[in-house]
């Protein structure tokens, strides 16, 4: 346990930006999961929709620093490429 005011403090902040980041990441795959589901289902429209809202959680959470820039947008651009594919 930490025996310093400043390591007793670092550990009670290092709680609490895990558990915002944990649930940050969290949207981010649920999200993402949502995605993918319409995608095997095969309806255009639920997939374009699903994109929509999940380009701003990944955006957002490369802002926060959740998700590295460059894997954002491989995972973007990836996902849109599967929704452009769909018939």
């Amino acid at each position: 346990m930490a025996q310093h005011k400043s390591a007793e403090k670092r550990a009670r902040q290092t709680k609490k930006r895990t558990a915002v980041n944990r649930a940050r990441r969290s949207k981010v795959r649920t999200a993402v999961k949502s995605l993918e589901t319409a995608i095997a289902s095969g309806d255009k429209a639920a997939a374009t929709a699903a994109l929509k809202k999940a380009q701003p959680a990944l955006d957002k959470s490369v802002s926060t620093s959740v998700v590295q820039k460059r894997t954002a947008s491989r995972k973007l651009s990836r996902l849109n490429a599967r929704v452009k594919a769909m018939a």
